[in-house]
């Protein structure tokens, strides 16, 4: 369990917290939460600035809002693995992890990874857990196994520049808004620290209220625009697209998800068209997008962003490497 009283900090005004406190507090006598404090789920604290989140404290002070849907974080479910049939799995996420572990460690012996959206471990993150050379600090809007305490992404509460690096994968898209996580995570990152973000585009709603934000290829590059490209691309392609399309136009037929779910199975050997799909156009109909980048002082120009898609040929598809920009 990481010490976490040097690294947090109070999401509204930056300054020091007081885990000694019960509940935890912030150490600014000025700040509202110096008094009122922060509520905890499962023990974990909830260090969430309520006046500027979707989320309420008394959501977590009744304990019947902490966990925004329902959720199966061991992945065994035989929802979960129908899905995971239909839409197959993430082959980008764990070469970006090893890719990141390797370059984080060149610099330490060892590194702290801050995981955003981690109460469940995301496909193909597995090996940043398993590395004792990585401390993982977990963080979500609920509490998990994983996590080491609650926090709304638009204000992280931790303190400038202590993180290596940070996985957020398949969360960008349920937060109000985007630039401001981005910008907290350029934030929180040392010089030179890593991002890997992977983000639904065509995707159906799949979070309720939760469910804000879609990217292009462009888009995603440009939330990320402070930052050097590494590596940017396709996850899933143009036939997983089509997979999720049909679920839920059988779900919009009036059929319960259940059913919606089973009449899609046929199709699922759709997803394996991917292998073939290149270019420009698998990007403009990818079902999510991909990317993996350096904290750097520069940004892109709007006239950068232009020529980047016109830069995007037959090796920007699948995750393949190109030209930084």
């Amino acid at each position: 369990m990481p010490d976490l009283r040097h690294i947090a900090c109070c999401p509204r005004c930056r300054s020091p917290l007081d885990f000694d406190a019960r509940p935890v507090r912030c150490a600014n006598p000025a700040c509202e939460f110096a008094r009122s404090g922060f509520p905890s789920d499962c023990d974990q604290p909830v260090l969430i600035d309520f006046q500027e989140s979707v989320f309420t404290r008394a959501a977590f002070e009744d304990r019947s809002g902490s966990v925004i849907a329902d959720r199966d974080d061991s992945g065994r479910s035989w929802r979960t693995r129908l899905w995971a049939l239909l839409t197959g799995e993430n082959r980008v996420a764990p070469a970006k992890c090893r890719e990141m572990l390797q370059i984080v460690k060149t610099h330490a012996p060892w590194v702290a990874i801050l995981v955003i959206g981690g109460g469940a471990i995301g496909a193909g993150a597995e090996a940043l857990y398993l590395d004792s050379a990585v401390q993982i600090i977990g963080t979500d809007v609920y509490a998990s196994r994983n996590t080491n305490l609650v926090a709304d992404a638009h204000r992280l509460p931790f303190r400038d520049a202590i993180f290596d690096g940070v996985w957020i994968q398949a969360v960008l898209e349920h937060v109000l808004e985007p630039a401001q996580v981005a910008s907290e995570i350029y934030r929180v990152l040392k010089p030179d620290g890593l991002v890997y973000a992977d983000t639904p585009f065509l995707q159906a709603v799949h979070e309720g209220a939760y469910d804000f934000t879609r990217f292009t290829q462009s888009g995603h590059r440009w939330l990320f625009r402070h930052f050097e490209q590494i590596d940017a691309g396709v996850v899933l392609g143009a036939g997983s697209s089509l997979i999720w399309a049909l679920r839920y136009f059988f779900r919009a037929l009036g059929m319960p998800d259940r059913i919606a779910t089973l009449l899609a199975l046929p199709f699922f050997w759709l997803r394996y068209l991917d292998y073939f799909a290149r270019g420009r156009p698998n990007a403009d109909a990818a079902s999510g997008l991909f990317f993996f980048g350096r904290k750097t002082e520069g940004c892109l120009t709007p006239h950068d962003i232009v020529a980047y898609y016109q830069a995007q040929d037959s090796r920007a598809a699948g995750g393949r490497r190109r030209r930084p920009i």
